[in-house]
């Protein structure tokens, strides 16, 4: 699939109430969780153990969080936009050398995977852009409000083995009204599938979340491969949109993981707080996003209480956040052929 942290004070507002990248995956039924495949370690992936946050933040710092990393930069053409009007978007990544990058390691069956999300994460987009000869990556996004927006460019170099997840600030001016993340419960409804997440996010701490997928009061059973996997988990931390981009457990014709309606995931959050997941899922064609608002915290019951779903308060957020994200990912695999658009 990280609306604007263009305000100080919002700002600091959500870093308090929120904090921490999540963890991922508990199946519910279905076969148990596997680790990750080595065609899923191509993009930013949680923390080898040894390298897992402490829960007060420490250890490597999360993707996503600076511009230049490595000796490669994200260059974005123009950063400033106009709120309300499909933004042409350009960007390079140079190198070590100060020139364009031209060259790529496939992952997904992409070269770079392309996040745009707004500071206060009511909205996601996960976009494919194209890139010419001169190492000019280009894409189209919808940008429905004003504010502040995080660009999040996940790739690796051709002649290197470690991915790279820089960050970049876009603006888009209009009429700000900025308003905190949705509450969510543990189930969140799109399109008329209603999606449940299950797990807790644990800081420094290897945990799974299982995320079930249903339709009419059945199980979803037929989930279709999307990229490579049943499905993709964004998860970005409210404050300052760290980055972590996870993958499920096993993968399509493993001869071990079912299409649904379980996907499964595993991560490590790198600190306490609030985060945004944003899970995209294909069935009968469609590119789909649930997201959900969830609290990382050294032990489960210390989180705030979800809204209960079913609730009149709790339910129309989560579905009109929801929808946001579905019509942001209907419209843009319209427009790029298919490619996963949170």
């Amino acid at each position: 699939m990280n609306t604007a942290l263009k305000i100080t004070a919002f700002t600091a507002g959500l870093a308090t109430v929120f904090g921490a990248s999540y963890g991922i995956g508990h199946a519910t039924g279905g076969s148990s969780p596997k680790p990750a495949t080595a065609a899923h370690a191509g993009h930013a992936s949680a923390p080898a153990p040894s390298d897992q946050a402490s829960p007060g933040g420490d250890g490597p710092l999360p993707g996503g969080l600076q511009i230049s990393e490595g000796g490669y930069t994200l260059s974005l053409g123009d950063p400033y936009v106009t709120a309300g009007a499909p933004a042409d978007l350009r960007f390079r990544i140079l190198g070590p050398d100060g020139r364009p990058v031209t060259a790529y390691r496939t992952a997904h069956g992409k070269e770079l995977h392309l996040i745009l999300a707004p500071r206060d994460l009511s909205t996601f987009q996960h976009l494919h852009p194209t890139r010419a000869a001169d190492g000019t990556w280009r894409t189209s996004a919808a940008l429905p409000a004003a504010g502040e927006y995080r660009v999040f460019a996940d790739f690796t170099p051709a002649g290197t083995s470690q991915g790279l997840t820089l960050g970049a600030d876009l603006h888009a001016a209009g009429d700000l009204r900025p308003v905190p993340p949705a509450s969510t419960g543990r189930t969140v409804t799109v399109d008329g599938y209603r999606v449940t997440l299950t797990g807790d996010l644990i800081p420094g701490r290897s945990t799974r979340l299982g995320l079930a997928v249903a339709k009419d009061g059945r199980p979803v059973t037929d989930l279709q491969p999307y990229l490579g996997a049943y499905g993709h988990l964004v998860a970005l931390r409210a404050g300052d949109l760290a980055y972590l981009h996870v993958h499920p457990d096993g993968e399509p014709g493993d001869g071990d993981t079912a299409p649904g309606p379980d996907i499964t995931f595993t991560t490590t959050a790198p600190s306490r707080g609030g985060y945004r997941l944003f899970l995209d899922f294909r069935h009968e064609g469609v590119v789909r996003t649930a997201a959900f608002t969830v609290t990382a915290a050294d032990h489960p019951a210390d989180a705030a209480t979800p809204a209960d779903p079913a609730s009149p308060a709790a339910s129309p957020s989560a579905s009109a956040s929801a929808s946001a994200s579905a019509s942001a990912s209907a419209s843009a695999s319209a427009e790029h052929g298919g490619d996963h658009q949170h």
